[in-house]
């Protein structure tokens, strides 16, 4: 490790193109099958060498940054594996809502992860990283990649998807938060049976709009007291011309689909206006997504 560096990394938020829930585990967890898709919307994060130890800022107050953020537990299971001495110094600027369905937590452990190993100077394999990630959270091990992924399992095992996404996207950030925990134990399962695949994405002759109308996503259905805000986000996008519209993973963030990005910088201009917090967006590659989530200040 060369005191003195400084490492900034960009922790990109996503979006569920569909969530199936099939049934409760024995490990406790639920089986899933999901399409996970990065969008261009992101944490900022600042990593710089310490002496020892795990320091943890943020502009967020509301934000505990002790022993159970996933950033310090993340960096304490890198640590773990170095030699001693190393410590490190971090910065999050929070712009990812906590318990929206987005992802940031998640996304800030994954980068967190390889960030720290860039700073450090370790060498860790990527089956390592996976492993550390797998253990932070269903989603960590997806954000190690970005891009396209089908997950199934608890949502770690994950088959990463060539053909890349290119879609204008609203995200509809509303003044709630939904907890996964109590999402998950508020849904009633039936006996379902998969239907989600990546070829979902795939529209060849269909339209994008018939395609992504198969979608669906189970814990919207749990949503309990927010549902009726959830749906009237939904319908919000559509009126606004949005080809479809669905709640990320388990809420509250709901995103819309669109055209074009006129299209979606109208829409989101115009509900920013009738002051509901939106953002126009797109979805990203997972080439952009490595080549812009970590760099070394000069």
């Amino acid at each position: 490790m060369t005191r003195g560096r400084i490492f900034e990394a960009r922790a990109y938020a996503k979006v569920n193109f569909g969530l199936e829930v099939l049934y409760k585990r024995e490990d406790g967890y639920h089986e899933i099958r999901t399409i996970l898709q990065t969008v261009d919307f992101f944490d900022q994060l600042q990593f710089s060498s310490a002496p020892e130890g795990i320091e943890l800022r943020t502009n967020d107050p509301t934000l505990d940054t002790g022993p159970k953020n996933l950033v310090v537990r993340a960096a304490k299971l890198l640590q773990n594996l170095s030699p001693s001495g190393l410590g490190a110094s971090i910065f999050l600027d929070k712009k990812i809502p906590v318990g929206s369905g987005l992802g940031g937590g998640s996304s800030n452990a994954a980068v967190t992860l390889l960030a720290l190993q860039r700073l450090w100077g370790l060498k860790v394999s990527r089956s390592e990283l996976f492993s550390l990630a797998v253990k932070l959270g269903m989603d960590v091990p997806f954000f190690l990649h970005g891009g396209t992924a089908f997950a199934t399992g608890r949502g770690s095992e994950m088959h990463l998807e060539s053909n890349e996404l290119n879609l204008p996207i609203v995200l509809v950030l509303p003044d709630f938060s939904i907890s996964t925990s109590k999402a998950y134990s508020n849904l009633i399962l039936t006996k379902r049976r998969p239907t989600l695949r990546l070829n979902n994405l795939m529209w060849g002759s269909r339209s994008v709009q018939d395609a992504l109308s198969d979608l669906q996503n189970h814990l919207e259905l749990a949503a309990g007291e927010h549902s009726a805000a959830i749906e009237r986000h939904k319908q919000l996008l559509l009126d606004k011309g949005a080809l479809f519209s669905m709640m990320s993973g388990s809420g509250s963030t709901v995103f819309g689909v669109f055209d074009d990005e006129t299209a979606a910088n109208s829409a989101a201009s115009c509900l920013t206006r009738s002051n509901i917090r939106a953002i126009a967006t797109r979805t990203i590659s997972r080439e952009m997504y490595v080549n812009n989530l970590i760099f070394e200040r000069s």
